[in-house]
């Protein structure tokens, strides 16, 4: 039986083994989303926070600091400082694609509007800041410090590449790193850091976010173009109607005639669509065999990561990360 249809599906296991933990991330969170003066704060913050995502980035945190022995709470602020950057990231993602949806429900800049999911995500990221100090140390500081700087950094990247027939899948990489994998290797290394693991440990966990962050974003991208609405809550092309270069069409534009250019040009640089050029896109995925081509990365990426997990302790945990990395592609697998 696939992982994708198993009865505890890896996530769920991390999260039930990880129970008592994750119950004070979500206390600590709603501590810390409180704002005395302004209401709106926690109102906006909880419409996301509550909205019923996985929490996978803290536990990402929470994991790799049981796997490597670590006995004290600071965990609990460092998977709560990831979740805050995440949702902080969410918040500005929604108004700068102007998004009307996120998790099945309006999004905060719909419900509100957009002077309130900036104010508010950056408010976030000030708690964030907060809570990363608390441990007082100073490395743990650094990688979230410059995960939160990576993760600007690539989303301003995105806004270039995205439409820029020139972008390569070395640029691809570099804002998928960015937008999504930098969170996800912060929040493993970090625990790692903080438990005072072995250096081979601490790389190897850095090496499994990294990897796992990367067949998730390519497997979302994947998704877009072949998935199932019903599960994935997002229409199939949306990238396409938003004129997202996504890996698919890199890979299509790379190997494209001048006509098929001409095509991607108008569709995507200009932003010209008619009737048919969703079908007409997929048609030329298809010819060029770039969904299959971007399936079998994100198989790649996982196994990366899965080869990380080599190098960790042999414990209950490393399977279930490995697991993970086994059903963040199962959907395309």
């Amino acid at each position: 039986m696939g992982l994708d249809h198993a009865a505890t599906k890896p996530h769920e296991e991390l999260a039930a083994h990880l129970s008592d933990k994750m119950e004070a991330v979500n206390t600590l969170i709603r501590t810390r989303m409180a704002s005395r003066h302004a209401p709106r704060i926690p109102e906006v913050t909880a419409h996301l926070v509550e909205a019923g995502g996985k929490r996978l980035r803290p536990m990402l945190t929470l994991a790799a600091a049981d796997l490597c022995a670590y006995e004290g709470d600071f965990d609990v602020h460092l998977a709560a400082t990831v979740e805050f950057i995440h949702t902080a990231t969410l918040l500005h993602d929604d108004v700068v694609d102007e998004s009307e949806q996120r998790r099945g429900r309006p999004t905060a800049n719909l419900l509100w509007d957009n002077k309130s999911s900036v104010l508010v995500g950056d408010y976030l990221f000030a708690r964030a800041f907060q809570l990363m100090v608390e441990p007082g140390n100073l490395r743990v500081l650094d990688i979230l410090s410059n995960a939160a700087a990576v993760i600007a950094e690539g989303e301003v990247l995105q806004l270039s590449a995205a439409q820029d027939l020139k972008t390569t899948e070395d640029i691809y990489l570099q804002v998928v790193r960015g937008k999504t994998a930098a969170l996800f290797s912060a929040a493993t290394e970090t625990g790692g850091v903080l438990s005072e693991a072995p250096e081979d440990q601490v790389r190897a966990l850095f090496d499994y976010g990294d990897a796992l962050g990367i067949a998730f974003q390519i497997v979302d991208d994947l998704l877009d173009y072949q998935g199932d609405s019903a599960a994935t809550g997002k229409n199939v092309g949306d990238d396409f109607r938003e004129r997202k270069l996504t890996l698919p069409v890199i890979k299509a534009v790379a190997m494209a005639d001048a006509e098929e250019r001409a095509f991607w040009t108008r569709t995507i640089e200009k932003g010209k669509q008619d009737d048919g050029d969703l079908d007409h896109a997929l048609a030329l995925l298809d010819k060029h065999g770039t969904l299959e081509a971007t399936r079998q990365d994100a198989l790649m990426w996982s196994e990366k990561a899965k080869t990380a997990m080599q190098a960790l302790p042999d414990h209950p945990v490393r399977r279930m990360l490995i697991d993970l990395a086994d059903y963040v592609v199962a959907r395309v697998s």
